[in-house]
């Protein structure tokens, strides 16, 4: 199975709200930076868990896709849009890159590079820019 293959495992999971399926996709000592430059990492599994709990509170449908993928060994690198609907019926698109690093056929490391200005942005209902429609418009893998 590749990392992608991997990798997309965990999104549909994420898709499917299983967080015990996305946890167990992970090692035990993950470090996981949600929002890289802009929030410390969760460490572990109990911090990768509360995230994912705490974010997850407030999404209803989710959308992720990926636009590309390159692996190179245990290393996974995406470009993606993390689009999902808030339950205040709120559409959010943020475009992202992320890299994820694998010991055995779990996820050990994960960073995801996010603007979290534009998450923000739509939350207060300022919609989605010209750059974000075109971005979040590409076909997905």
């Amino acid at each position: 199975m590749s990392r992608m293959e991997q990798f997309q495992a965990v999104i549909d999971s994420w898709k499917h709200k299983d967080v015990e399926a996305v946890l167990a996709a992970m090692t035990d000592d993950v470090v996981w930076h949600f929002a890289a430059a802009i929030a410390p990492p969760a460490r572990g599994k109990a911090e990768a868990r509360a995230f994912i709990e705490q974010f997850g509170a407030n999404i209803g449908e989710v959308r992720w896709r990926i636009f590309h993928h390159s692996e190179d060994g245990d290393r996974l690198f995406v470009e993606g849009v993390d689009e999902y609907t808030t339950k205040d019926g709120i559409d959010i698109a943020a475009p992202y890159a992320g890299v994820i690093e694998f010991r055995g056929d779990k996820i050990s490391g994960w960073r995801d590079y996010v603007d979290r200005g534009v998450i923000d942005s739509q939350k207060a209902g300022n919609g989605w820019s010209d750059q974000v429609k075109e971005l979040a418009g590409r076909p997905s893998q």
